[in-house]
């Protein structure tokens, strides 16, 4: 123990060895001037010296230790020495070797740690695209690039395109052939590139429908025989050949592609045995393509080639065999998944996002679409096979929707149900459509709203408007999102007259469904009723938006800015509407009154005589076209039209006596005396005739005219005297509503009674040859376009202009004004589009 000496407390052991010392900082020797002038001379060849820390060797404070001796250590390099052995005795080391220091480090070499003494690596080696292998592999580069190109210009519709770049490809395939054979290097050439370059090409012009030019790309890869299993694009050149309706080539070529292709290609063989098939349908022979569908049927079935098959056995008149195919066609499977597995059964929300991910995916897409594809074709055949493969449509209708009870397509039964009713209708009879359809009123919802909305558009065709009411009400009921029923909800509404409550059952249509066009088209046509004119031309803008060809939108567009005082307007859309249908002839009559009322009589004449032309009976424009001649003063040519309206309305005393004036007019006189003769002897009474026969006999110094002075006077008598009677008739008529007002009004008994009474005076006003006081407007304005022709001064013209006047009257009382009909099937004021005319009666 008395050697043991206890360290002193204030003396720390390993004092020094945590300061930082600038000279290990290996990122501060490029700026240390010393240590860099050390590298440049001989002192960077000596071994370098460590640090010295405080406290360690080289003079450094004596070391305590345990031992009781304090010595200086250090190390052989200079480098202090943590541990030191004395009398068998070792301290741990406790310092860490210095990063990038080596124990063996050499003379002469510089402390490198991150190996940048070696400098930057040398750049890459350029290529040389001079040497004939890099030319190749840059122009087979190219070519890849032009045939990538044109398929992506195809595959966006620009055909144009993607053939200028197969071409071009074609170009510097050939341009690369040549250089490997000035290379010598024939043995590398790149066959499956010449193949994608002549397919693409064909396929190209195929596609830009160059048939012949296909055909020949087609033809030199079919007979080169280093391209393997080409002869499977004979079945491209068959497909042309169908195109060009070269029906034995295209069979031939179909059979050769089906020879050349393996039994392991099972699809592919019954895509071209479909095919065959179907080139025979188009030649007539039934008999060939119903073995090709047999053999489809029987290997692989599909509900396309079903559904040809049925048509063979139909063309055939094969009843048994129709059945058996339809049997065949309904029991296909299609592969599709049941939808009850989309619907969520539990809470759990991610599963539940899973089903909502999938419901509406591709794949669940292209399921629906083959569904409905499926039930497309299964209702077309039904409805075909149906009347033939019974004794009555109904029998046969009823075998297949018993057929279709117990397939997988249960619910079509329904539908096959409304369409049966349908083909009543095509029948015309009524009574079994409605019996059918009101079996339908105990079905669950869908089709109780169908079968509905179609009764209730029967009974509003049949002008029934209570039970097309009641079968509204029923429909909407049912299934108020349907935009059909509220439409024809809407109509019974309308034809009552209460427009404002059927603008809003059009309404409610549109918003369950926005493409409805028969509720927009009714609800302008409603505005329309209403006066509201800037809201129902807003409707048929809209509606011009979606059915951009309709004839009937347009002329009612033309109609409304009519009304609003814009001819101009007007007149460009009658101009698009005669540009969908230039044979209309009521939008070209309209086009001539609407030029006729700006003053462009030579525009207005255009247009009606193109209308007279494709409609020479319509009276209106046989009248302005007959007015017109006389203002031109061509009366000989107004002669065939008025003798053309004789003919039309042989009734009708005016035209006879137009035709007569304008005999007279042309100075024609014996002529006029001969219509007119003839029109005595067919209106005996008419006072206007027998004037111009006094006149003409008179001036030609004829017998008769005493005859017919004589007829004269009477009629005139008998005339006043029937014209007291309407007069003293109508005093009486008034004189008993002042008394009904005022209380000493008879019965409804006596009303009665005096209506009879005054009915015979009101016969006998019209054969007097007076137009009653209510005249339509349209009569008003041809009287007074008539009326407008300029006088003559003719010797046998009256003596007063107003008797002229009454020989343009028609004696049988004023002419009804008929309905205006516009492109097609106009609908004016007083019509509306019925609801769905054609939809409602499908069961969708």
């Amino acid at each position: 123990m008395e050697n043991v000496h206890l360290a002193v407390e204030e003396d720390d052991l390993y004092s020094g060895y945590n300061d930082y010392n600038p000279t290990f900082d290996s990122e501060e020797l490029e700026n240390d001037v010393g240590f860099q002038q050390a590298v440049r001379t001989s002192h960077g060849r000596r071994p370098p010296m460590t640090a010295k820390f405080p406290g360690t060797a080289m003079g450094a404070r004596p070391l305590a230790s345990s031992f009781g001796s304090r010595m200086p250590l250090a190390s052989s390099m200079g480098r202090p020495m943590t541990g030191a052995v004395q009398d068998g005795a070792a301290r741990p080391m406790t310092a860490v070797r210095a990063a990038g220091y080596t124990s063996s480090l050499t003379r002469g070499s510089t402390f490198d740690p991150l190996g940048q003494s070696k400098g930057p690596a040398p750049p890459l080696e350029a290529k040389n695209e001079d040497t004939p292998e890099e030319k190749i592999k840059i122009l087979e580069k190219k070519v890849n690039d032009l045939i990538e190109e044109s398929c992506m210009a195809q595959s966006i519709g620009a055909l144009q395109l993607a053939l200028e770049k197969a071409k071009e490809a074609g170009r510097k395939e050939r341009a690369l052939v040549r250089q490997r054979e000035q290379s010598g290097n024939t043995d590398h050439i790149n066959l499956d590139l010449t193949y994608s370059v002549l397919l693409n090409l064909a396929n190209q012009y195929a596609n830009n429908e160059m048939y012949p030019e296909a055909l020949n790309s087609y033809q030199v890869i079919v007979k080169n025989k280093m391209f393997s299993n080409a002869g499977r694009l004979k079945v491209n050149m068959a497909n042309i050949y169908f195109k060009q309706k070269n029906y034995p080539k295209a069979i031939k070529f179909y059979r050769m592609a089906l020879d050349q292709i393996s039994n392991t290609h099972k699809e592919m063989r019954i895509k071209i045995m479909q095919n065959i098939g179907v080139v025979f349908v188009r030649t007539g022979q039934y008999s060939d393509a119903i073995t090709s569908f047999e053999h489809i049927m029987s290997e692989s079935p599909n509900i396309r080639t079903g559904f040809n098959l049925i048509l063979c056995y139909y063309a055939i008149g094969d009843r048994e065999r129709m059945k058996k195919a339809f049997q065949k066609l309904i029991s296909v499977p299609l592969g599709i998944d049941d939808e009850d597995k989309y619907i969520p059964t539990n809470d759990d929300t991610t599963s539940n996002m899973v089903i909502e991910a999938i419901k509406n995916d591709k794949l669940h897409q292209m399921e629906r679409d083959l569904k409905v594809l499926a039930e497309k074709y299964i209702m077309t055949a039904a409805k075909l096979i149906a009347p033939a493969i019974e004794t009555s449509f109904a029998a046969g209708f009823d075998w297949c929707v018993d057929m279709v009870k117990s397939s997988q397509y249960v619910e079509l039964a329904n539908d096959l149900e409304i369409n049966k009713a349908i083909t009543y209708l095509r029948q015309k009879d009524f009574n079994q459509a409605v019996e059918t359809l009101k079996t339908f009123e105990k079905k669950d919802s869908r089709v109780k709203s169908a079968a509905a909305t179609n009764l209730s558009f029967l009974y509003f065709l049949e002008k029934d408007y209570d039970q097309a009411d009641r079968y509204a009400d029923l429909a909407m009921n049912a299934d108020r999102y349907n935009p059909a029923a509220l439409i024809n909800k809407g109509n019974t509404v309308f034809v009552k007259q209460d427009y404002e409550k059927a603008a809003e059952f059009y309404k409610e249509a549109l918003r369950n469904d926005s493409s409805c066009t028969e509720a927009l088209y009714n609800l302008g046509l409603t505005y329309k009723r209403l006066n509201r004119l800037g809201e129902a031309l807003d409707c048929f803008l809209k509606l011009h938006a979606i059915l951009r060809n309709s004839a009937q939108v347009m002329y009612q567009l033309a109609h409304l800015y009519e009304l609003l005082e814009d001819p101009q307007q007007a007149i460009e859309w009658l101009m698009q509407v005669i540009s969908v249908t230039p044979t209309d002839p009521q939008a070209l009559a309209k086009l001539g009154e609407l030029h006729d009322g700006e003053g462009d009589k030579s525009q207005a004449f255009q247009y009606y005589y193109e209308s007279f032309r494709y409609f020479p009976s319509n009276i209106d424009v046989i009248e302005w076209l007959g007015a017109y001649y006389i203002e031109t003063q061509f009366c000989e040519k107004a002669i065939q039209y008025f003798e053309r309206a004789t003919l039309i309305q042989p009734t009708q005393v005016k035209w006879q006596l137009m035709v007569a004036s304008c005999y007279r007019r042309s100075g024609n006189y014996q002529k006029a005396l001969e219509t007119y003769k003839d029109i005595h002897r067919k209106f005996p009474e008419n006072v206007e005739c027998l004037r111009f026969l006094v006149r003409l006999c008179t001036d030609m110094g004829l017998k008769e005219v005493q005859d017919y002075a004589t007829k004269l006077k009477k009629v005139e008598k008998m005339k006043e005297i029937r014209e007291q009677r309407v007069k003293s008739g109508r005093e009486g008529s008034a004189r008993g509503r002042r008394e009904g007002r005022e209380g000493s009004a008879g019965s409804a008994d006596d009303v009665k009674a005096e209506s009879k009474q005054l009915s015979p005076v009101l016969d006998s006003g019209r054969d007097s040859g007076h137009s009653s006081s209510s005249s339509s407007i349209k009569g008003e304005r041809l009287s007074a376009k008539m009326r407008s022709l300029p006088g003559s001064n003719e010797p046998y013209e009256t003596s007063s202009p107003k008797e002229l006047d009454a020989s343009y009257v028609d004696p049988l009382g004023p002419q009804m004004e008929r309905p205006k009909t516009g492109a097609k099937r106009r609908v004016e004021d007083d019509d509306f589009a019925d609801a769905d005319l054609g939809d409602d009666l499908l069961p969708e």
